[in-house]
């Protein structure tokens, strides 16, 4: 089980600049991705938080944030 870590609070008095709020790509059905595991799929379905990939053996349900998936 992988958790995120907690975004750090920012002090208007900072000099520091805030960081960058996390783009998640977003998946729609039929887009060919690549995962760096599992290799060459197509997005099958799309729920709010995952999506589910055919990786050709395997269908694998993968959550929201997608780190290691990437759309071609």
């Amino acid at each position: 089980m992988t958790t995120s870590t907690p975004r750090r609070r920012h002090f208007a008095a900072s000099p520091f600049k805030t960081d960058p709020e996390p783009v998640i790509e977003q998946f729609e059905s039929g887009d060919m991705v690549s995962h760096d595991s599992f290799g060459l799929g197509r997005v099958v379905n799309k729920e709010t938080a995952a999506v589910t990939v055919d990786f050709g053996p395997r269908l694998v349900r993968i959550a929201s944030p997608f780190p290691k998936l990437s759309k071609l």
